[in-house]
């Protein structure tokens, strides 16, 4: 499988989640996850429980997660349909999140989901496995997308 490299930042941590694979074509993937005003269609199939009170346009995105607060991201890089990457904006450490895709033939895209977060070390230690679950659970939830109804 051909990812792109992600150079290592020896002062952030990291974390992956498993390589999914999606039933839709990389440029239909691409144009619903690289303009989030695309969520307005499927904004009623997000687990409300978790993530709530949704803004978005093109390039940005809010909304509070439970139990963090809210939480925004930027688009600030798009390769299409290869790669999407987000910062985050007013946390209280930076976070970017790339979604990179690699398409394996017609219908059948792998999706890989990266964060790179800016913990100290105690933040580290209590943040370690709700990063890890929060980044599966994503992935999870990208999958289910009926990208080819939106793009």
């Amino acid at each position: 499988m051909e990812w792109g490299h992600i150079q290592k930042d020896e002062e952030m941590t990291d974390f992956a989640s498993k390589v999914k694979s999606i039933p839709h074509n990389s440029s239909d993937i691409f144009a619903v996850l690289s303009d989030f005003s695309k969520l307005e269609l499927i904004k009623d199939r997000l687990p409300d429980d978790k993530i709530s009170d949704f803004t978005f346009d093109h390039d940005h995105c809010s909304f509070n997660v439970n139990p963090f607060g809210e939480v925004s991201f930027a688009v600030i890089e798009r390769e299409p349909n290869k790669l999407v990457k987000f910062k985050s904006e007013n946390m209280p450490f930076e976070v970017f999140l790339w979604i990179q895709l690699v398409e394996k033939a017609e219908k059948d895209t792998k999706l890989k989901i990266t964060v790179r977060a800016d913990l100290n070390p105690f933040l580290k230690s209590m943040m370690q496995k709700p990063l890890s679950d929060a980044v599966d659970k994503i992935s999870d939830v990208l999958t289910k997308i009926p990208y080819n109804e939106i793009a």
